[in-house]
Protein backbone atom coordinates (compact mmCIF):
# COMPACT_ATOMS: atom_id res chain seq x y z
CA UNK A 1 0.00 0.00 0.00
CA UNK A 2 1.43 3.36 -1.04
CA UNK A 3 1.74 6.19 1.45
CA UNK A 4 -0.47 9.25 1.15
CA UNK A 5 0.39 12.90 1.58
CA UNK A 6 -0.76 12.75 5.20
CA UNK A 7 1.83 10.02 5.86
CA UNK A 8 4.55 12.23 4.41
CA UNK A 9 3.41 15.19 6.50
CA UNK A 10 3.49 12.99 9.61
CA UNK A 11 7.02 11.86 8.75
CA UNK A 12 8.20 15.47 8.42
CA UNK A 13 6.51 16.61 11.62
CA UNK A 14 9.01 17.30 14.37
CA UNK A 15 11.93 17.52 11.92
CA UNK A 16 15.38 18.64 13.02
CA UNK A 17 17.97 20.70 11.18
CA UNK A 18 21.71 21.28 11.14
CA UNK A 19 23.78 24.43 11.43
CA UNK A 20 27.46 25.31 11.59
CA UNK A 21 28.73 28.19 13.71
CA UNK A 22 29.44 30.05 10.47
CA UNK A 23 25.94 29.50 9.08
CA UNK A 24 24.35 30.39 12.42
CA UNK A 25 26.05 33.80 12.30
CA UNK A 26 24.04 34.56 9.13
CA UNK A 27 20.69 33.85 10.82
CA UNK A 28 19.23 36.90 12.56
CA UNK A 29 16.76 34.94 14.69
CA UNK A 30 16.17 31.18 14.61
CA UNK A 31 12.78 31.72 16.23
CA UNK A 32 11.66 33.65 13.15
CA UNK A 33 12.37 30.62 10.95
CA UNK A 34 11.69 27.55 13.06
CA UNK A 35 8.89 26.38 15.37
CA UNK A 36 9.62 26.72 19.06
CA UNK A 37 11.31 23.61 20.38
CA UNK A 38 12.88 22.58 17.06
CA UNK A 39 15.98 20.46 17.48
CA UNK A 40 19.01 22.12 15.88
CA UNK A 41 22.28 20.22 15.62
CA UNK A 42 25.45 22.30 15.93
CA UNK A 43 28.57 21.01 14.21
CA UNK A 44 32.02 20.71 15.73
CA UNK A 45 34.10 21.07 12.58
CA UNK A 46 37.79 20.11 12.31
CA UNK A 47 39.95 23.03 13.37
CA UNK A 48 37.09 24.96 14.95
CA UNK A 49 36.97 26.14 18.55
CA UNK A 50 34.79 24.24 21.02
CA UNK A 51 33.75 27.62 22.39
CA UNK A 52 32.11 28.42 19.03
CA UNK A 53 29.84 25.37 19.28
CA UNK A 54 29.04 26.19 22.92
CA UNK A 55 28.16 29.79 21.99
CA UNK A 56 25.79 28.72 19.21
CA UNK A 57 24.15 26.14 21.48
CA UNK A 58 23.63 28.86 24.12
CA UNK A 59 22.10 31.19 21.53
CA UNK A 60 19.77 28.48 20.22
CA UNK A 61 18.52 27.73 23.73
CA UNK A 62 17.85 31.45 24.29
CA UNK A 63 15.86 31.61 21.04
CA UNK A 64 13.63 28.70 22.00
CA UNK A 65 15.37 25.87 20.15
CA UNK A 66 16.76 22.57 21.46
CA UNK A 67 20.51 22.56 20.75
CA UNK A 68 22.17 19.21 20.00
CA UNK A 69 25.90 19.81 19.67
CA UNK A 70 28.24 17.42 17.91
CA UNK A 71 31.06 15.73 19.78
CA UNK A 72 33.76 14.79 17.27
CA UNK A 73 35.89 12.12 18.94
CA UNK A 74 39.06 12.48 16.90
CA UNK A 75 39.17 16.27 17.33
CA UNK A 76 39.36 16.05 21.13
CA UNK A 77 42.61 15.74 23.04
CA UNK A 78 41.09 13.35 25.56
CA UNK A 79 38.73 12.82 28.48
CA UNK A 80 39.66 16.06 30.27
CA UNK A 81 38.87 18.23 27.23
CA UNK A 82 35.64 16.29 26.71
CA UNK A 83 34.67 16.97 30.33
CA UNK A 84 35.34 20.71 29.95
CA UNK A 85 33.38 20.81 26.68
CA UNK A 86 30.42 19.02 28.24
CA UNK A 87 30.54 21.32 31.28
CA UNK A 88 30.28 24.36 29.01
CA UNK A 89 27.45 22.85 26.97
CA UNK A 90 25.45 21.86 30.04
CA UNK A 91 26.06 24.93 32.21
CA UNK A 92 25.84 27.57 29.45
CA UNK A 93 23.23 26.05 27.11
CA UNK A 94 21.32 23.50 29.19
CA UNK A 95 22.31 20.72 26.80
CA UNK A 96 20.93 17.25 27.59
CA UNK A 97 21.38 15.64 24.16
CA UNK A 98 24.47 15.28 21.96
CA UNK A 99 25.45 13.64 18.68
CA UNK A 100 28.72 11.72 18.95
CA UNK A 101 30.67 11.13 15.74
CA UNK A 102 34.16 9.97 14.83
CA UNK A 103 34.98 13.27 13.15
CA UNK A 104 36.50 14.13 9.79
CA UNK A 105 40.19 14.13 10.64
CA UNK A 106 42.72 11.45 9.66
CA UNK A 107 44.91 11.66 12.76
CA UNK A 108 43.30 11.82 16.21
CA UNK A 109 44.23 14.86 18.29
CA UNK A 110 44.46 12.71 21.38
CA UNK A 111 43.36 9.43 22.93
CA UNK A 112 39.94 9.21 21.24
CA UNK A 113 40.03 7.47 17.87
CA UNK A 114 36.34 6.56 17.45
CA UNK A 115 32.84 7.22 18.78
CA UNK A 116 32.95 4.31 21.21
CA UNK A 117 35.94 5.87 22.99
CA UNK A 118 33.73 8.84 23.91
CA UNK A 119 30.76 6.66 24.84
CA UNK A 120 32.86 4.39 27.06
CA UNK A 121 34.64 7.30 28.79
CA UNK A 122 31.81 7.71 31.31
CA UNK A 123 31.88 11.49 30.77
CA UNK A 124 28.43 11.66 29.14
CA UNK A 125 26.73 10.01 32.12
CA UNK A 126 28.71 12.17 34.54
CA UNK A 127 27.54 15.33 32.75
CA UNK A 128 23.89 14.26 32.91
CA UNK A 129 23.45 13.72 29.17
CA UNK A 130 20.14 11.89 28.74
CA UNK A 131 20.02 11.29 24.97
CA UNK A 132 22.75 10.42 22.49
CA UNK A 133 22.77 10.24 18.71
CA UNK A 134 25.37 8.20 16.84
CA UNK A 135 26.25 8.21 13.16
CA UNK A 136 24.71 5.90 10.56
CA UNK A 137 25.93 5.25 7.03
CA UNK A 138 23.26 3.84 4.67
CA UNK A 139 25.68 4.00 1.75
CA UNK A 140 28.80 3.01 3.64
CA UNK A 141 31.79 5.15 4.56
CA UNK A 142 34.99 5.78 2.60
CA UNK A 143 36.90 5.59 5.90
CA UNK A 144 35.43 2.44 7.49
CA UNK A 145 34.97 -1.09 6.14
CA UNK A 146 31.56 -2.79 6.11
CA UNK A 147 32.70 -5.15 8.86
CA UNK A 148 33.96 -2.19 10.86
CA UNK A 149 30.63 -0.38 10.52
CA UNK A 150 28.76 -3.52 11.59
CA UNK A 151 30.97 -3.99 14.66
CA UNK A 152 30.60 -0.33 15.62
CA UNK A 153 26.82 -0.46 15.32
CA UNK A 154 26.67 -3.56 17.52
CA UNK A 155 28.86 -1.84 20.10
CA UNK A 156 26.59 1.21 20.11
CA UNK A 157 23.50 -0.96 20.61
CA UNK A 158 25.24 -2.77 23.46
CA UNK A 159 26.26 0.52 25.09
CA UNK A 160 22.69 1.84 24.90
CA UNK A 161 21.35 -1.29 26.61
CA UNK A 162 24.08 -1.29 29.27
CA UNK A 163 23.75 2.39 30.22
CA UNK A 164 20.00 2.85 29.74
CA UNK A 165 20.69 6.13 27.93
CA UNK A 166 18.24 6.85 25.11
CA UNK A 167 20.11 6.45 21.82
CA UNK A 168 19.33 6.79 18.14
CA UNK A 169 21.12 6.62 14.80
CA UNK A 170 21.37 9.77 12.69
CA UNK A 171 22.50 9.21 9.12
CA UNK A 172 24.54 11.09 6.59
CA UNK A 173 22.38 12.80 3.98
CA UNK A 174 21.19 10.58 1.14
CA UNK A 175 19.13 10.90 -2.04
CA UNK A 176 18.27 7.26 -2.71
CA UNK A 177 15.29 5.93 -0.74
CA UNK A 178 15.82 2.36 -1.97
CA UNK A 179 19.39 2.31 -0.64
CA UNK A 180 18.26 3.69 2.73
CA UNK A 181 15.44 1.16 3.12
CA UNK A 182 17.69 -1.73 2.13
CA UNK A 183 20.27 -0.63 4.71
CA UNK A 184 17.65 -0.27 7.44
CA UNK A 185 16.40 -3.81 6.86
CA UNK A 186 19.94 -5.18 6.82
CA UNK A 187 21.03 -3.61 10.11
CA UNK A 188 17.71 -4.55 11.74
CA UNK A 189 18.25 -8.15 10.69
CA UNK A 190 21.76 -7.94 12.18
CA UNK A 191 20.35 -6.86 15.56
CA UNK A 192 19.96 -3.08 15.47
CA UNK A 193 17.24 -1.85 17.81
CA UNK A 194 18.02 1.88 17.76
CA UNK A 195 15.51 4.23 16.12
CA UNK A 196 16.79 5.95 13.00
CA UNK A 197 16.83 9.61 11.97
CA UNK A 198 17.34 9.91 8.22
CA UNK A 199 19.50 12.71 6.86
CA UNK A 200 17.64 14.60 4.12
CA UNK A 201 19.22 17.18 1.80
CA UNK A 202 17.52 20.54 2.04
CA UNK A 203 16.67 22.73 -0.93
CA UNK A 204 19.81 23.50 -2.93
CA UNK A 205 21.01 23.63 -6.51
CA UNK A 206 22.09 20.40 -8.13
CA UNK A 207 25.62 21.84 -8.35
CA UNK A 208 25.71 22.35 -4.57
CA UNK A 209 24.27 18.91 -3.86
CA UNK A 210 26.87 17.27 -6.10
CA UNK A 211 29.66 19.10 -4.28
CA UNK A 212 28.53 17.91 -0.86
CA UNK A 213 27.82 14.38 -2.14
CA UNK A 214 31.34 14.05 -3.54
CA UNK A 215 32.88 15.09 -0.23
CA UNK A 216 30.73 12.57 1.66
CA UNK A 217 31.39 9.66 -0.70
CA UNK A 218 27.76 8.54 -1.02
CA UNK A 219 27.69 6.15 -3.98
CA UNK A 220 24.06 5.29 -4.84
CA UNK A 221 22.99 8.86 -4.17
CA UNK A 222 25.74 10.18 -6.44
CA UNK A 223 24.31 8.05 -9.24
CA UNK A 224 20.83 9.46 -8.58
CA UNK A 225 22.23 12.99 -8.89
CA UNK A 226 24.51 12.48 -11.89
CA UNK A 227 21.64 11.10 -13.97
CA UNK A 228 20.20 14.61 -13.78
CA UNK A 229 23.30 16.43 -15.03
CA UNK A 230 22.79 15.61 -18.72
CA UNK A 231 20.95 18.90 -18.97
CA UNK A 232 23.54 21.47 -17.87
CA UNK A 233 20.82 24.00 -17.06
CA UNK A 234 19.63 21.71 -14.28
CA UNK A 235 22.89 22.27 -12.39
CA UNK A 236 21.62 25.66 -11.26
CA UNK A 237 18.06 24.49 -10.61
CA UNK A 238 17.01 24.21 -6.98
CA UNK A 239 16.16 20.62 -6.08
CA UNK A 240 13.60 19.55 -3.47
CA UNK A 241 13.75 16.18 -1.69
CA UNK A 242 10.16 15.23 -2.59
CA UNK A 243 11.04 11.98 -4.37
CA UNK A 244 13.15 10.87 -1.43
CA UNK A 245 10.33 11.53 1.02
CA UNK A 246 7.78 9.70 -1.11
CA UNK A 247 10.09 6.69 -1.38
CA UNK A 248 10.76 6.64 2.36
CA UNK A 249 7.09 7.00 3.27
CA UNK A 250 6.14 4.19 0.89
CA UNK A 251 8.81 1.94 2.41
CA UNK A 252 7.72 2.69 5.97
CA UNK A 253 4.08 2.07 5.05
CA UNK A 254 4.99 -1.31 3.56
CA UNK A 255 7.08 -2.41 6.55
CA UNK A 256 5.50 -1.83 9.99
CA UNK A 257 8.74 -2.90 11.71
CA UNK A 258 10.84 -0.23 9.98
CA UNK A 259 12.87 1.74 12.52
CA UNK A 260 12.90 5.06 10.63
CA UNK A 261 11.31 7.54 13.00
CA UNK A 262 12.49 11.03 12.11
CA UNK A 263 13.88 13.31 9.39
CA UNK A 264 16.96 15.47 9.89
CA UNK A 265 17.48 18.16 7.25
CA UNK A 266 20.90 19.34 6.09
CA UNK A 267 20.15 22.80 4.64
CA UNK A 268 23.59 23.37 3.00
CA UNK A 269 23.43 27.04 3.89
CA UNK A 270 19.86 27.47 2.66
CA UNK A 271 17.99 27.15 5.96
CA UNK A 272 15.27 29.69 5.12
CA UNK A 273 14.49 28.04 1.76
CA UNK A 274 14.37 24.58 3.27
CA UNK A 275 12.11 25.58 6.16
CA UNK A 276 9.78 27.49 3.83
CA UNK A 277 9.40 24.38 1.68
CA UNK A 278 8.73 22.20 4.75
CA UNK A 279 6.06 24.68 5.89
CA UNK A 280 4.43 24.56 2.46
CA UNK A 281 4.35 20.75 2.48
CA UNK A 282 2.74 20.78 5.92
CA UNK A 283 0.21 23.41 4.81
CA UNK A 284 -1.00 21.27 1.89
CA UNK A 285 0.63 23.28 -0.90
CA UNK A 286 1.72 20.07 -2.65
CA UNK A 287 0.06 16.85 -3.75
CA UNK A 288 1.44 13.51 -4.88
CA UNK A 289 1.81 13.45 -8.66
CA UNK A 290 1.76 9.69 -9.23
CA UNK A 291 5.33 9.80 -10.55
CA UNK A 292 7.09 9.51 -7.22
CA UNK A 293 7.18 13.22 -6.39
CA UNK A 294 5.12 16.34 -5.63
CA UNK A 295 3.25 18.84 -7.76
CA UNK A 296 1.57 22.04 -6.59
CA UNK A 297 -1.80 21.16 -5.07
CA UNK A 298 -4.99 22.69 -6.50
CA UNK A 299 -6.08 25.82 -4.65
CA UNK A 300 -9.19 24.03 -3.38
CA UNK A 301 -7.03 21.36 -1.77
CA UNK A 302 -4.81 23.99 -0.17
CA UNK A 303 -7.84 25.73 1.29
CA UNK A 304 -9.15 22.44 2.67
CA UNK A 305 -5.79 21.65 4.25
CA UNK A 306 -5.65 25.07 5.88
CA UNK A 307 -9.16 24.85 7.33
Amino acid sequence: MAAGMSDIQALIRGFSVETTPGSAAKVDDFAALLPQGTTVNVTQLPGSELSDTIAVAKRLRAEGMVPVPHIAARSLTGADELARYLDGLVSDAGVTEVLVIGGGVDKPAGSFSETMDVLRSGRLEAAGIAKVGVAGHPEGSPDISESGLAAALKAKNDWARETGIECYIETQFCFDAAAILKWEKAIRAAGNELPIHIGVPGLATLKTLLKFAQVSGIGPSMRVLTRQTRNIARLLTVQAPDRLLVGLADGIEADPDCLIRHLHFYPFGGLAKTVEWIDQVQAGAYALNGKGGFDAAPLSARAAAAS
